[in-house]
C-alpha cells in the first residue's frame, strides 16, 4: 500500500534497480514537478531588438560578427550572501567570448540600460496565465537571477512573476501551477576550448534576451507517465494562444525529482517528451542506489544508519558522520606523474607531452564501491559512484578521470596500477582517483571529486543534472551533474526597470480575449470543404487562422492544398496565386514555382498572370488541348481498347508531357471523356 501526505516512512524502500521502469512510485514517495520554459513569438524582452536566430556555428559564424571577451564574478544577493551554485561556477576559472549577432546590440552587450517589457510578451504571459486560471500579482516586478555560468553577459536573468496558483487539467488528474513568471532567455553556446589558464566558453547572443514563459507545476505528478501527459497538456496551453515559437529548443522541460529515501533533483536537457518517463524511473533506481549505498558505507563505520524518510534526518547525525569521513578522506593530492613515464596509453602521452600531470587521490575503504560500467534491464548504465565522481571532476574543466575499480584499462597496465599503490602506502581496500591535467586543474577537479566521494556517506545532494546527450538525443536517459541546486541568495531586485501596477481593465480585457480552444478550432475547420487529413495538418501545423482569414471567395482545399506545400507566413501571395490559377492565367502544376519566384514580395493577380504569361506557365487552350488528347488517343486506340479506362494513369503523362502548361485537371477531364468515346 501506499503513504498518505505527512505520514512518515518507516520501511525500507523496495524495488530492483536494474529493473528502474518497474519501480513504484508511490511506495517510494515519489515526488514531481515539472518547469517548461517556452520561448515567445515576439522580440527581446527589454531591448526592442527581432527575435531571429541564426543558423550558425563555431565554424560558419561570419568574419564581420564582432567578439567580446569577458570574466564574471559572483555578486552577494538581497540578503548579503553569495548562492551556493553562483560560488561554484566563480571556482571554475573560465572565461567567455561573446559573438554579437545582428540582433544585439548595447543591451545585449550589457553596455546599456534594459527598457521596460514588450508589452506584447506582457499580453501573451497573461493569456497563457488566463488559460491556467492563475491569479495575476496586482504588481509586476523584476528580479534578478544570478547566473554566472556566462550564458547571460551581465551575470543574471531578469525574471518578473506574472501569476500565481494555477491548475492544468491531465489525464491522470488536475496538476497544481504555482507560478508563472516572465524572463530573458540566455545565449546561445557555440563552443568550449581550453587555454593554459581555463575553460573558454564562446557564446552567441542571438537568443539572449528573447522572452520566455516559465511554468513551474506543485509536485502533484504521480508517476514518470504522468509527467510526460504534464509536459504534453502544457505544451498544448501554450500553443493555444498561436503567439509561441515553435521547432526544436523552443520549449524545454526541467523535471524536479526525488523519492522519499533521497532528495530533490532538478533534470535539464528533457526536450523529446517521450523520453520522460525514462530518464524519471532511472533517477527513481539512482537515488534507490546512493541511499542504500550510503547505509552499506554506514554500516561498515558503524555510524547511524539513514532514515528511509528524509524529513526525519538528524542533522547532529549526519554532522558527526560528516566528520567521521572527513577524517577517513583527508584532502591528500599526490602527483603521481612519474609512475607514467613509460606509459604507452595514447591519452597519458599526449597529456604528459603538453605539460598536464597525474595527480591521485587517495579514497580509503572504497575499493570496490566506485563501481564498473554494468547495463539495466532497459539498456541504460546502472547508477554507480564513479559516474558521480567523473561528473564532479568533468565540473571543473577535465574530460574524465580514472579510478581503481575500473584499472588497468585505457592503455594504463596493470604495473603503473600497482606503482600507483605502492607510490600512495594503500591497503586493498583502498581506492584511488587519478587525473591527467594542468596542475591547477587537476587540484580543482580532485577536491570536486573527493567533496563527492564524502557525500556517498550520506543522502544524494541537492543538485541540479543534465541529460546525458550523445549525437543530439538523450544517449539512454541517465543524467550528470551539471551545479549544485541553487538557493533563493541568487535573487534580488532588479533596479533598471520600474515596477508596474496590473489594471484591473487590462486583466478583463485579457479574459474577454482568450484565444480558442483546440475543440473550437477543429470544430470550425469543420465548415470548410476539405479532407479530413488537410484539415488535421492545418491545424497541427498552426495555420488555420491564417487559413480562416485568406480563404474568401477561394476554393478551400486549392488554398489548403497550397499552404501545406508552401511557407504560409505570405498568405496574401498565397492567395493572390490561387486567384490567378482559378482565372485561368496559369496551371496547377506551375503554382508553387510561381510562389517561389515571388517569395519575399507580394505581387497583385494580374502581375502574377503577366509572369506566367512571359514564363511559359499559362494553361493551353481548352480547345487546343482537346486536339491534342484526340490526336494522341487516336495514335493509341489499339492500347486504349485494350486497357480501357485503364489507360488514364499511362495516357495522362503522355498529354502532360505534349501540353506544356496545361492544367491537370483539365487534362484529366477531357482524357477520361475521350477514353469513355473510344470504347463505347
Amino acid at each position: 500500500m501506499g503513504f498518505a501526505m505527512g505520514e512518515t516512512f518507516t520501511e525500507q524502500p523496495v524495488g530492483e534497480i536494474a529493473d528502474a521502469d518497474a519501480l513504484d512510485p508511490e511506495n517510494l514517495g515519489f515526488m514531481c514537478g515539472i518547469e517548461v520554459h517556452q520561448q515567445l513569438a515576439t522580440g527581446k524582452l527589454h531591448s526592442r531588438q527581432n527575435g531571429e536566430l541564426f543558423d550558425v556555428t563555431i565554424d560558419t559564424v561570419p568574419q564581420d560578427w564582432l567578439r567580446y571577451n569577458r570574466r564574471l564574478r559572483a555578486g552577494r544577493g538581497e540578503g548579503g550572501k553569495i548562492d551556493i551554485a553562483a560560488r561554484f561556477e566563480a571556482r571554475r576559472n573560465r572565461s567567455f567570448t561573446y559573438v554579437q549577432s545582428p540582433n544585439a546590440g548595447l543591451i545585449e552587450l550589457d553596455e546599456q540600460p534594459p527598457l521596460p517589457h514588450d508589452q506584447n510578451a506582457i499580453d501573451i504571459s497573461l493569456t497563457v496565465s488566463a488559460l491556467l486560471q492563475a491569479k495575476p500579482v496586482s504588481l509586476i516586478q523584476t528580479m534578478r537571477k544570478t547566473v554566472v555560468d556566462g550564458s547571460n553577459t551581465s551575470g543574471f536573468q531578469r525574471t518578473s512573476l506574472i501569476s500565481t496558483d494555477g491548475i492544468l487539467s491531465t489525464e491522470d488528474g488536475p496538476v497544481g501551477i504555482d507560478l508563472l513568471c516572465l524572463e530573458e532567455d540566455s545565449a546561445r553556446k557555440l563552443d568550449t576550448e581550453m587555454t593554459v589558464s581555463g575553460e573558454n566558453v564562446i557564446y552567441n547572443l542571438d537568443r539572449l534576451g528573447l522572452p520566455l514563459i516559465e511554468i513551474a507545476t506543485a509536485p502533484d505528478i504521480t508517476s514518470p507517465e504522468h509527467a510526460k501527459q504534464t509536459a504534453i497538456a502544457l505544451g498544448r496551453v501554450l500553443r493555444q494562444t498561436r503567439r509561441v515559437r515553435r521547432g526544436l529548443g523552443s520549449i524545454r522541460q526541467d523535471l524536479n525529482v526525488s523519492l522519499m529515501c533521497g532528495d530533490r533533483v532538478e533534470i535539464k536537457g528533457c526536450q523529446d517528451l517521450s523520453w520522460i518517463p525514462r530518464i524519471i524511473s532511472l533517477e527513481m533506481a539512482r537515488q534507490l542506489h546512493f541511499y542504500r549505498l550510503a547505509n552499506e558505507l554506514r554500516s561498515s563505520m558503524d555510524l547511524p544508519l539513514l532514515t528511509p524518510d528524509r524529513r526525519t534526518t538528524d542533522s547532529e547525525v549526519e554532522s558527526q558522520v560528516s566528520a567521521a569521513v572527513a577524517q577517513l578522506l583527508p584532502l591528500n593530492l599526490q602527483d603521481v606523474t612519474n609512475c607514467f613515464t613509460k606509459c604507452t596509453s595514447k591519452m597519458v602521452v599526449d597529456g604528459l607531452s603538453q605539460g598536464s600531470v597525474m595527480l591521485a587521490l587517495p579514497l580509503a575503504n572504497l575499493a570496490g564501491k566506485i563501481g564498473t560500467k554494468q547495463m539495466d534491464k532497459g539498456g541504460s548504465q546502472l547508477p554507480r559512484l564513479g559516474r558521480e565522481l567523473a561528473g564532479a571532476a568533468k565540473q571543473a574543466g577535465v574530460k574524465g578521470v580514472f579510478h581503481s575499480d575500473e584499472l588497468p584499462a585505457y592503455g594504463v597496465e596493470a604495473s603503473e596500477v600497482s606503482n600507483v599503490r605502492n607510490e600512495l602506502n594503500l591497503n586493498d581496500c583502498d581506492a584511488f582517483i587519478l587525473c591527467l591535467a594542468p596542475k591547477w586543474q587537476a587540484e580543482l577537479a580532485l577536491e570536486s571529486v573527493l567533496l563527492r566521494a564524502r557525500l556517498a556517506w550520506h543522502r544524494i545532494p541537492q543538485e541540479v543534472r543534465n541529460v546525458v546527450i550523445k549525437k543530439g538525443a538523450p544517449e539512454d536517459g541517465t543524467t550528470s551533474p551539471m551545479r549544485p541546486l541553487p538557493g533563493g541568495a541568487r535573487m534580488y531586485p532588479e533596479t533598471d526597470i520600474p515596477s508596474f501596477s496590473l489594471a484591473a481593465e487590462k486583466w478583463q480585457a485579457i479574459l474577454d480575449n482568450l484565444p480558442m480552444s483546440d475543440d473550437d478550432r477543429k470544430n470550425r475547420m469543420q465548415q470548410f470543404e476539405m479532407s479530413q487529413d488537410q484539415a488535421s495538418q492545418i491545424l497541427a501545423r498552426q495555420m488555420d487562422d491564417i487559413f480562416v482569414n485568406n480563404v474568401g471567395d477561394l476554393p478551400h482545399k486549392g488554398l489548403a492544398t497550397l499552404m501545406l506545400e508552401n511557407d504560409s507566413e505570405n498568405p496574401q501571395l498565397l492567395a493572390n496565386v490561387l486567384r490567378a490559377k482559378e482565372s485561368g492565367h496559369l496551371s496547377r502544376e506551375s503554382m508553387n514555382e510561381i510562389v517561389t519566384a515571388f517569395t519575399g514580395s507580394n505581387p497583385t493577380p494580374e502581375e502574377i498572370a503577366e509572369y506566367a504569361e512571359n514564363n511559359g506557365y499559362k494553361p493551353a487552350d481548352v480547345a487546343d488541348l482537346a486536339t491534342i488528347v484526340d490526336t494522341i488517343i487516336a495514335q493509341r486506340i489499339d492500347f486504349v481498347k485494350e486497357r480501357g479506362m485503364g489507360a488514364m494513369g499511362p495516357l495522362m503523362g503522355v498529354v502532360m508531357q505534349a501540353a506544356a502548361g496545361a492544367d491537370g485537371q483539365q487534362v484529366s477531364a477531357l482524357l477520361r471523356e475521350a477514353i469513355q468515346k473510344a470504347i463505347e
